[in-house]
């Protein structure tokens, strides 16, 4: 189990959250000192967190969180992990790892490659960059700056819960998010199931 330097918060505000839909929900926004790879993430707290909350790691998408891209199923999935852990209690942690940790350019630059007939994993390797760059240790330290320990994680990678517990936190159990297909993002969820084993129902995600 790896040694990992501990952060501490470094500044708790509230913010209520309004959604296109009209869910509302209030959260504690909480930012860090002391993370291993200096970006700026960030810790959402909904409702009241018990001793073994719901969390989600969500990795930024500025096209599909911010602009509604359907080409990819992130903005449901923040949408639906917020009115979740708010009725339960827990923690959602905002992570600045666009493109599975690739960047906002290159994941576009991935895109136009996908256009061509390439997959979401096939096109980063074309580009030379890993299929998932993603590092959750600053993840880890900040779940335990926040006191959690032991968890329920929201989320149908199976590679976050393998890294929280190998970082040394209780991944009690994985809790399935929904799932969110459209005209244009089928192949995308197909690919997540195939080459990375995401815990999606294959056979609902045709291209028809």
């Amino acid at each position: 189990m790896p040694d990992i330097p501990d952060a501490t918060p470094r500044a708790r505000v509230r913010v209520p959250l309004r959604f296109a839909d009209g869910y509302s929900a209030d959260a504690e926004l909480v930012t860090f000192h002391g993370l291993t790879d200096g970006r700026e993430h960030l810790a959402l707290v909904l409702g009241d967190p018990g001793p073994v909350p719901l969390v989600r790691l969500h990795s930024e998408c500025l096209t599909g969180d911010v602009f509604g891209s359907a080409r990819c199923d992130c903005g449901p999935q923040l949408r639906e992990a917020v009115e979740r852990i708010a009725g339960r209690g827990g923690v959602l942690l905002y992570l600045r790892q666009e493109g599975r940790g690739i960047g906002l350019y290159n994941k576009l630059d991935a895109y136009a490659l996908q256009d061509q007939g390439l997959d979401t994993y096939e096109a980063n390797a074309a580009l030379g960059l890993p299929e998932d760059a993603r590092d959750y240790t600053a993840a880890a330290q900040m779940l335990g700056a926040l006191g959690v320990t032991e968890l329920d994680l929201l989320s149908n990678n199976p590679d976050k819960a393998g890294q929280l517990r190998a970082l040394g936190l209780a991944v009690r159990d994985r809790v399935p998010t929904g799932v969110f297909p459209t005209a244009h993002n089928v192949r995308y969820l197909r690919a997540k199931v195939l080459q990375t084993q995401h815990t999606l129902p294959l056979a609902e995600l045709t291209a028809g």
